[in-house]
């Protein structure tokens, strides 16, 4: 495998932890599951609830599923190596996930802040069209009061 492959196999394997840690400790479908386990009250809730937590359990998981073993161990102790292999990779793929996660969040606070002032700005528009209706409205019946000259 090209070096360049390794590395977008790398970003890959660290945008799909990302995603599922994000899903995992912050979406409405597994509040249930954080819920129950104590949220971030417990320990284990809080290995539940903490999208680094997660990320690296997922890693741990991912990496020998993807056969993504990016850090090399130079000398060679059997078992030990592959663990350790299997190990040292997993954190790489967490680590890179806290990075993406770090812009994702930005990314989404960004568009969160976007949807907010067009709310804010309907809002304000709203109430600027019922304020000229009603002044529109009292100058109508003082006009009906007031004969013209």
């Amino acid at each position: 495998m090209t070096r360049m492959r390794e590395v977008a196999q790398l970003f890959v394997a660290s945008a799909v932890v990302m995603g599922l840690a994000h899903t995992i400790t912050r979406e409405r479908m597994f509040a249930p599951i954080r819920d129950r386990l104590g949220g971030k009250e417990t320990w284990l809730g809080y290995l539940v609830s903490c999208p680094y937590c997660v990320s690296h359990w997922l890693a741990f998981a991912l990496v020998p599923l993807t056969g993504a073993h990016y850090v090399r161990v130079v000398h060679r102790w059997g078992l030990a190596t592959d663990l350790l292999e299997w190990f040292l990779s997993s954190v790489l793929v967490a680590v890179i996930a806290a990075f993406l996660r770090v812009g994702f969040y930005f990314v989404d606070e960004t568009q969160s802040l976007k949807r907010k002032q067009k709310e804010v700005a309907a809002i304000e528009g709203a109430e600027l069209e019922r304020d000229l209706e009603a002044h529109d409205a009292a100058e109508g019946h003082a006009a009906h009061r007031q004969p013209a000259e």
